[in-house]
């Protein structure tokens, strides 16, 4: 269809990011139109304000907008174990459950040579530095139940091994609320592995 060229433009532009086909971009164009003047302008800023004020820190590479962030500078935090997850996002799942009193280290994604991304591409060299510097007990690999999870928890822990750090990693297997006779074979087999004494 042809739209008057901003409104083109804001679909397309919509249209790039992930997750979003040129229908969903239609109507999100079409909502932002609707909009009043002052909540669209809020919009704006904020994505605005996102692009200049988020960084990463340069502890964890979590995204911040102070640095350390407010995981690495929390004094209360066990500074000897370190949670390793693959995005920022894997991260704020972990601390919703009030159960993990560590600090953190942000990958920004996971192997995949399929999609070309290799160990330089995620931010491995400030993790082995970290734990280089001294004080780290363990490491708790919380990469995704994925091949490609799977692939940078293994090569992460071969990489740990020398290093003299205890490695575990997370558990996986059937999810509360779920019933045993719709899992798949591989999630099966994965909670048998990770059983423990009851």
């Amino acid at each position: 269809m042809d739209y008057a060229d901003p409104m083109q433009r804001l679909v397309e532009a919509l249209k790039r990011l992930p997750g979003i086909g040129a229908k969903s971009a239609q109507r999100l164009a079409f909502a932002i139109l609707h909009q009043p003047r002052e909540e669209a302008l809020a919009l704006a800023a904020a994505v605005q304000e996102v692009k200049d004020r988020i960084r990463l820190c340069s502890l964890c590479c979590h995204i911040t907008d102070v640095d350390p962030c407010r995981f690495c500078s929390d004094e209360t935090r066990d500074r000897s174990l370190i949670c390793v997850v693959e995005e920022p996002n894997n991260l704020l799942a972990v601390e919703k459950t009030r159960e993990y009193r560590g600090i953190y280290h942000v990958l920004h994604g996971s192997l995949s040579p399929l999609r070309g991304v290799g160990p330089e591409e995620l931010k491995i060299t400030p993790l082995l530095s970290r734990i280089q510097s001294g004080g780290v007990r363990e490491v708790i690999l919380a990469t995704n139940p994925t091949v490609e999870g799977e692939q940078t928890a293994v090569y992460l822990s071969r990489l740990l091994k020398p290093l003299g750090v205890m490695t575990s990693r997370i558990a996986i297997g059937i999810p509360v609320g779920s019933e045993i006779e719709y899992t798949d074979e591989v999630t099966m087999s994965k909670a048998l592995e990770g059983r423990r004494e009851f």
